[in-house]
């Protein structure tokens, strides 16, 4: 509710500027002029950035996007560089990222019987949380049952199921 009563402020006293062709300053000083007070030149040009200041703050939160990724919207190349991140290891993080891709391609939905998620877990936690959250458990997961990514991934290509 805030933030369109900010959207209406702006464009109304935006409007107003460009209809009576006045200076931003001008409107903050219609009080001086009709309490017939002189203001400096130096007060003056300090309301004026304070107003252009408070305008281009106004003008970020109405118009300009959020670029940021939620955790909901990521993509597997995205789901790719979290793994790299959590793991801080090349070698270890091609490996769950050949073994994920392998069991799900990377998909936070995925289905398999009774396994869910990217790791395919038989967890129903999975079914229930974001990508992000199923990565963390099925890097604990294959840190406590194999040992390392690449073990559990040696796993997988030997059995066919980790």
């Amino acid at each position: 509710m805030l933030h369109g009563l900010y959207k209406i402020l702006i464009l109304s006293v935006t409007t107003r500027i460009i209809m009576n062709n006045l200076h931003p300053c001008d409107t903050l000083n219609k009080h001086v002029i009709l309490n017939h007070k002189a203001e400096s030149p130096k007060a003056r040009l300090g309301r004026c950035r304070v107003w252009l200041t408070l305008l281009l703050i106004a003008f970020n939160f109405i118009f300009v996007k959020d670029y940021s990724l939620a955790k909901e919207n990521y993509k597997p190349t995205h789901y790719k560089q979290y793994i790299l991140i959590e793991l801080n290891n090349f070698e270890e993080a091609y490996c769950l990222i050949e073994l994920y891709t392998a069991e799900s391609r990377l998909n936070p939905k995925a289905r398999n019987g009774s396994h869910y998620g990217i790791p395919q877990g038989r967890s129903v936690y999975l079914s229930r949380v974001d990508g992000t959250k199923q990565i963390d458990w099925g890097i604990k997961y294959n840190l406590n049952r194999y040992g390392s990514m690449c073990k559990a991934l040696e796993h997988y290509k030997i059995k066919g199921w980790h």
